[in-house]
């Protein structure tokens, strides 16, 4: 019988339903951590509303240890009398209605994060149990909800001499099913940053769940300049000072605020973080946009006005090089591009942002022209050093290497020519890539042997000439064939479009030389060729450690734990069985059987899949592990050394 699509067919998912039917759409992704940390998010923001509108300057986050968490503020309280559209309580309206709270109308709250009116409620779709406590007018207040459904109504359970809001919830497991408890660094980063935005406000995370509690606080009087003095605390600064710029604007809605810090240091990178009524937009939107333009206007305005220009005028990319800045802006009426508000896409902010950094920033230069100077002379350097990489990589060109003109004699391509189902292993010297080319699927599989450690591009930003010749490097850029470079305008650079293979595995061997070439890899991919990774096209090869035989029976395993198991499990009820155990230092030691059967083989094998959830984050971390500062690197090990729990030298 043919499916029949009818008017039966259209189902109607009301209220917080349609939430738990399609939690993506309202929270991002609930099996990768996003949407669960987003829940936390949601209910916070709202208390910081309550700052923003004057009324708590404390905020209290306890994770507990049956994974539930908790945020108290001590602000006005939710509402409690009846909504007479409903019959019900407000603060259940709040709890239960998409679209329902006391930020459409401007007058409550000036500004608002959770503008959308989805967000606790949302959350309370999401959990296995919600229960929300409020002190107002001497009275304490109490409701509970299972999965989203109030068990009673709101019902009075004491009195109070404060006032506030308590909303403590569990998250619903047949929902979030792969990452299903809360990560207090992820909590605290994101904290420190809503702290930030706000000085003066107190933040204290409670993590309860393991056998000593850990109690963290977060407050910052000095807002975003010691934000950006924090992420320049371990580079060395053009100028002490943080330039600081505010401005505001009228519009039809309301007022439109826009605040600003911003340090340059000696760094490669840039690192700007935009916000928008203290909602982090991770893919920034029109304010960067606006900081953008008028960054590289103000900058090229002061250096030819005081002749510190013989060229052309400097690009963006040259400004904003070693440019550390945070924009905040406060707007009664934002639009983002989704509701994880990840992109502002109001329109008018561009102008706004604009205008205001634009006057701001030439009347510092014009007050600081030793900070000014510094400033353009850093940019020009920038200019230079991309000429000099754009010289190099046009020379490269000429000699065929970004044109595919002909694929290294080292690759062993594979048949097909589809590149979506093709990949390439770049595989640590001739020995295992003898394995790999013989035991791979040659119609799918392609070979890249490389010769010992390339060459570490971290240390070598300023010389790209001497990138573009390290014969290792030319070799994957050929094989790839999709170029070299992350600045998408220019011509040359790396292209997904492109790529000869979706997939490009690094494979090395498990020991402290194969972790110091798969980095050098890493680092090269990240520095030249970011989009492979940006857009999911990197992966890591995981090969066994073990192998343990027991007469005809050999079984592999990945890591200490599963070895132990498998003794145990081959040794059956005899303990005295001498199992025979062989601990894989190189790819070369397997045999091409076993290098498939273990590695290689689509259907069986293990594969880390490479991605980056901060740009600016990693980009710090290539900075620290592969860069020259030495007293940086020596703190970060010292900070970490006590996670390692199997070091193979």
């Amino acid at each position: 019988m043919e499916d029949s699509y009818s008017a039966d067919s259209i189902q109607v998912l009301e209220g917080l339903e349609a939430v738990r039917k399609r939690p993506g759409m309202y929270l991002g992704d609930p099996h990768d951590g996003s949407a669960l940390h987003h829940c936390i998010w949601e209910v916070v923001d709202n208390s910081v509303d309550e700052h923003l509108a004057g009324h708590t300057d404390s905020i209290d986050i306890t994770l507990h240890s049956d994974n539930s968490l908790s945020v108290r503020d001590y602000g006005r309280g939710i509402p409690v009398g009846i909504h007479e559209d409903y019959g019900i309580s407000a603060a259940e309206v709040i709890m239960t209605k998409l679209h329902a709270g006391g930020k459409f109308d401007n007058s409550s709250y000036k500004v608002s994060g959770g503008l959308h009116g989805v967000g606790v409620s949302a959350v309370n779709a999401v959990s296995e149990w919600m229960e929300m406590t409020i002190h107002r007018d001497g009275t304490i207040y109490f409701q509970r909800y299972e999965a989203g459904i109030p068990v009673e109504p709101l019902k009075e359970i004491g009195t109070c001499d404060d006032t506030g809001t308590m909303i403590s919830f569990k998250p619903d497991l047949g929902i979030f099913t792969e990452v299903v408890e809360f990560d207090l660094e992820e909590v605290n980063t994101r904290v420190s940053e809503t702290a930030f935005l706000n000085a003066g406000l107190k933040i204290k995370i409670s993590d309860e769940r393991s056998s000593e509690p850990h109690v963290v606080e977060h407050l910052y009087e000095g807002g975003l300049a010691e934000y950006v003095g924090q992420l320049n605390e371990r580079r060395e600064v053009l100028h002490a000072e943080v330039i600081k710029i505010r401005g505001e604007k009228e519009i039809e809605k309301g007022t439109v605020e826009v605040e600003l810090a911003l340090q340059w240091s000696d760094a490669f990178s840039e690192s700007i973080r935009c916000y928008t009524n203290i909602i982090r937009n991770k893919d920034g939107g029109t304010h960067m946009s606006g900081l953008r333009t008028a960054l590289t206007s103000s900058v090229n305005s002061y250096a030819k006005k005081k002749n510190l220009l013989k060229g052309d005028s400097l690009s963006g990319d040259d400004v904003r090089e070693g440019l550390a800045a945070v924009v905040s802006v406060k707007h009664p009426d934002p639009s983002f591009s989704s509701q994880t508000k990840d992109k502002l896409v109001s329109s008018e902010v561009t102008g706004i942002v604009q205008t205001i950094v634009y006057d701001k920033l030439g009347e510092f230069f014009e007050e600081n022209p030793s900070v000014a100077k510094q400033i353009v002379e850093k940019a020009v350097l920038a200019s230079k050093a991309r000429e000099a990489a754009r010289k190099a990589r046009d020379l490269t060109r000429r000699k065929g290497v970004l044109e595919g003109g002909g694929l290294p004699g080292k690759l062993a391509d594979c048949q097909s020519r589809d590149p979506s189902e093709c990949e390439v292993y770049l595989v640590e010297g001739d020995s295992a890539g003898g394995s790999a080319k013989t035991g791979r699927d040659r119609r799918i599989q392609a070979i890249l042997p490389l010769r010992g450690k390339i060459l570490n591009v971290e240390r070598q930003k300023h010389n790209a000439a001497k990138v573009f010749q390290n014969q290792e490097i030319q070799t994957m850029i050929r094989a790839l064939g999709a170029g070299v470079g992350n600045n998408t305008e220019e011509e040359g650079s790396f292209d997904t479009e492109k790529l000869r293979y979706n997939k490009i595995i690094i494979m090395t061997d498990a020991d402290v030389d194969g972790a110091h070439i798969r980095t050098l890899m890493l680092t090269f991919i990240w520095r030249f060729m970011r989009p492979a990774i940006e857009k999911g096209h990197v992966y890591i090869a995981q090969p066994p450690l073990f192998q343990l035989s027991k007469g005809r029976v050999s079984k592999y395993a990945f890591t200490d734990e599963e070895r132990d198991t498998i003794l145990e499990e081959l040794r059956g009820d005899n303990p005295n069985t001498k199992i025979g155990v062989q601990r894989y230092k190189g790819l070369g030691e397997m045999n091409p059987e076993q290098l498939w059967e273990t590695t290689m083989n689509p259907e069986t094998r293990t594969m880390l899949k490479v991605t980056v959830k901060d740009a600016e984050d990693s980009d710090r971390m290539f900075e620290i592990l592969m860069g020259d500062d030495v007293p940086d690197r020596r703190a970060f090990i010292e900070k970490h050394a006590k996670e390692v729990t199997n070091l193979d030298i």
